[in-house]
């Protein structure tokens, strides 16, 4: 693996960290991070692999763009379109006044950025299993 794609990786799981440490939270938890590092897991493993691939992409946090141009070389990734659609609006949507995300969100946002983790984890040649 690339040194870079590396250290997207290390990004990326610390987001996944970061949102299940919330969503475990005994007190307070606080399902709208949940929702913006969940997204921020997808979003960075998206990059990773791009990375990896040899690619460049442009500063967004869409994950459906970033998906477009991962599909090239993960074709079998066109399945996560709707789960990652749903994910970058959950994270935009919860960071603003009008809609806090509670526990049902926050635990659909984190099975939705698992699901793309194991399946970039794979492609990278990294064991697939949760931390």
């Amino acid at each position: 693996m690339k040194p870079h794609t590396a250290e997207w990786v290390a990004k990326a799981e610390g987001d996944g960290t970061t949102a299940r440490r919330e969503f475990d939270a005994q007190t307070n938890p606080n399902h709208d991070a949940v929702c913006f590092h969940a997204q921020q897991c997808a979003e960075k493993y998206l990059k990773a692999r791009l990375v990896e691939a040899g690619e460049t992409f442009p500063k967004t946090h869409d994950l459906s763009a970033l998906l477009d141009l991962v599909l090239p070389f993960e074709p079998s990734w066109v399945t996560l379109r709707e789960d990652l659609d749903r994910l970058t609006d959950l994270a935009v949507e919860v960071r603003y006044p009008g809609l806090t995300a509670d526990r049902d969100d926050a635990a659909k946002a984190l099975h939705m950025a698992e699901k793309l983790r194991h399946l970039a984890r794979i492609a990278l040649g990294l064991e697939s299993e949760a931390p």
